[in-house]
């Protein structure tokens, strides 16, 4: 049975992402905002509430950036990835709803630039690092129309 699940690449006005640090099976990864698709839920819903949920920041869905599949040991997933714009609130580390106080996988979340990015450990996934960059700054193709359709 497939799993869904959504995620939010949020960019401020200068061209930083929003990034949550997250604790794994003893490591730090630095990954945009999401998490599970719920029940009655859209995934691009979902993105907007895991982003409110884990940073504070309210959004809008632009567009779909990425599908991703994955069949593995783990089982079936798959991830939608979504363009989305800040339409308010304040960047604040929240928490996630499934782990008590104890527990909490978040530990910091901020707005980082493609070149501080590069200096990152673990980023996930990998290609938000470089690709996601060539494609955003690239030659009007790709995010090209996201990008004019935000005023970038």
């Amino acid at each position: 049975m497939w799993v869904g699940g959504a995620r939010a690449v949020v960019l401020d006005d200068d061209d930083r992402m929003l990034l949550v640090k997250q604790r794994h099976e003893g490591h730090d990864i630095w990954m945009v905002p999401g998490g599970a698709i719920e029940d009655g839920e859209s995934a691009a819903e979902a993105a907007v509430r895991e982003t409110r949920e884990e940073t504070g920041i309210e959004v809008e869905v632009e567009g779909l950036l990425w599908h991703v599949e994955e069949v593995s040991e783990r089982g079936q997933r798959f991830v939608n990835f979504f363009l989305c714009r800040m339409a308010g609130g304040e960047l604040t580390l929240g928490s996630d709803p499934e782990f008590d106080g104890e527990h909490q996988v978040l530990r910091e979340v901020r707005f980082m630039s493609r070149d501080e990015m590069k200096d990152v450990h673990r980023i996930y996934p990998e290609y938000l690092r470089d690709e996601f960059w060539d494609i955003y700054e690239g030659d009007g193709s790709g995010l090209g129309a996201f990008k004019m359709r935000a005023g970038r």
